[in-house]
């Protein structure tokens, strides 16, 4: 048997669902009724779905020990990335101040990349790292996902 090459969800773990799902819900995401407030929160996107759970109950679900909270979740970086693709370096900066008005912490400014493209990233407020970005080699699709050659 083989393995589907796709994403279909990816869960966040955070330590309040309903404050991180305001969060989500202030950058207009649309949350799925299919929610179960303070439980599990389901929002859709261009590709897969996100979905936020308490990051006790993932570790709990998985038979994993939890970890403390650092005291600033924004500087714990876990080796993972979420990216955002948007159609231009303006759009870049334009979804880097939204996101900051809505409570994230700003990590890199937007600015150039060596690979010819234009990027910025910022940590929701359960520090995710998230990257926005512009790639002149990828072009978007009608839904917003980039198209590899």
């Amino acid at each position: 048997m083989s393995v589907p090459a796709r994403v279909s969800l990816a869960t966040l773990g955070v330590t309040d669902v309903a404050r991180a799902t305001e969060f989500y819900e202030s950058l207009g995401w649309r949350l799925s009724p299919a929610s179960v407030p303070g439980l599990v929160s389901f929002f859709h996107t261009a590709g897969g779905l996100l979905s936020l759970v308490a990051t006790d109950d993932i570790a709990a679900d998985a038979g994993l020990p939890t970890r403390p909270t650092p005291p600033n979740p924004a500087a714990d970086f876990r080796g993972t990335m979420l990216a955002i693709n948007v159609e231009s370096p303006a759009a870049v900066d334009e979804a880097l101040r939204a996101v900051v008005q809505a409570g994230a912490t700003l990590v890199k400014t937007g600015g150039g990349a060596e690979w010819g493209g234009y990027l910025g990233y910022f940590t929701d407020p359960d520090g995710h790292l998230w990257e926005i970005t512009y790639n002149p080699g990828w072009p978007l699709d009608e839904a917003g996902v980039p198209r590899l050659p």
